[in-house]
Order: structure tokens, then sequence, then C-alpha cells
């Protein structure tokens, strides 16, 4: 069984969201999604999601083709969640290219273009914008 591993924030899920799983899902047999922590999201993006933690797991679980999620607490642990579940394939989108190289030693890493034009920061300040 190949297994495929990719993580996300996955806060306001969008048309993006939904292409990068289904194109991860196919390069596979299982996919498992690490959801970013509220806490690590914060230090990623300097603000928390817009959806807790729990709510963005269960969305998640709910697609098709998405097997199994859980909590990703650190971006530093991702060649330990590779082994836990044993994953072959670790994909991420293309503006994490090259970022997360050093792990070919434990699966092949694939980074997928993103869709264009979509992003939950840009739905998050249009959003804002219209509210002011």
């Amino acid at each position: 069984m190949k297994t495929v591993i990719t993580f996300g924030t996955f806060d306001i899920f969008h048309i993006g969201h939904l292409n990068i799983l289904r194109r991860a899902s196919e390069m596979g047999d299982r996919l498992v999604v690490g959801i970013s922590s509220d806490r690590l999201n914060f230090n990623k993006k300097q603000r928390h999601p817009v959806y807790p933690q729990q709510q963005r797991m269960a969305i998640v679980s709910q697609i098709k083709g998405v097997d199994e999620v859980f909590l990703e607490e650190s971006l530093e642990k991702k060649a330990e969640y590779i082994r836990q579940f044993s994953a072959s394939v670790l994909v991420m989108g293309d503006d994490w290219a090259g970022r997360f190289d050093h792990l070919q030693t434990l699966c092949k890493v694939c980074y997928l273009p993103r869709t264009p034009s979509i992003s939950t920061t840009s739905i998050i300040e249009v959003t804002r914008s219209q509210i002011i």
C-alpha cells in the first residue's frame, strides 16, 4: 500500500484545498493529512485560524479521498510523521518548494502547483476590507 502524506492549515476551506487533496489522493492508495494546530498556525502566520483545529480536522476528514487526519504540532516533526504513518510520498504546495527536500531520504517529496489566484490569506484580507 502506497501512503501519501500532506500538511496544511485548511482554514476557510476553498477550491485550492480541494484540488491539492484530490491530486495528492491520486498519487497513492491512502491519504493522510496533517492539520496545523492552532498554535502552529499562529507561529507560522502570526494570526489565529478562523476555524479552530477540531473543526478544521472534522471538515478535512469528510473530504473524499482523505483516509486519516491528525494534528500537526510542529513543522520540525515532518520526518517523525512520515515514519509514523509509513508514508512513501510527501505532497506539499509549490510555495514550499525545496523546503522539505532533505526528507527525500525517507520518501518521495512532491511539490504541486497551487491553484492560481486563491489563498486563505487573500480571502481573509478581502473579507476584512469589505467589512470595514
